[in-house]
């Protein structure tokens, strides 16, 4: 499947969070998008040492600046299960606009074509790092790492382009 890319709609697909009231969802990435600027931003796995030091606490830092900028949700995206992003979210204490979600078995990931082969790491299949800018579903910033990179994926990135 080839990779999402600029003037596409995102794929409606399931992901999974935990909500303000501690409740297991799991709705349409569609149900969450729609009508809105959302910024999806993927990660190859939470706690790992990119994703956790660099690329998450830049959206979270720049978070206030982007919502200013007429940003209406700021999604972080991980092949991970609910648990595993509720935990790691709770790491960033001074998060008020960053929601973990999970996409548990990668398959949202395949419908983006951002999947990351990191068997030889012992991680499986995992999501590629990126950054996409939708408005109202339609993509209209994709910014997708190659390999392992960290080089045009950050809120600054983002940011840039708004």
């Amino acid at each position: 499947m080839a990779p999402i890319t600029v003037g596409d709609v995102v794929p409606d697909g399931t992901i999974s969070f935990f909500d303000e009231n501690d409740q297991l969802q799991t709705v349409s990435v569609h149900s969450i998008a729609a009508g809105k600027k959302v910024i999806l931003f993927g990660v190859p796995g939470a706690f790992t040492p990119t994703c956790s030091m660099s690329h998450v606490p830049g959206f979270i830092g720049k978070a206030e600046e982007l919502k200013s900028k007429g940003i209406d949700e700021i999604i972080c995206f991980s092949v991970n299960d609910p648990f595993v992003m509720k935990a790691w979210g709770k790491t960033y204490t001074e998060n008020k606009h960053v929601k973990f979600v999970a996409d548990g078995s990668g398959e949202y990931t395949h419908l983006l074509g951002l999947e990351l082969d990191l068997k030889d790491k012992g991680l499986g299949i995992r999501s590629r790092r990126f950054a996409l800018l939708l408005d109202n579903l339609k993509v209209t910033v994709a910014n997708v790492e190659s390999g392992g990179e960290f080089t045009v994926s950050s809120a600054e990135d983002i940011l840039k382009a708004l």
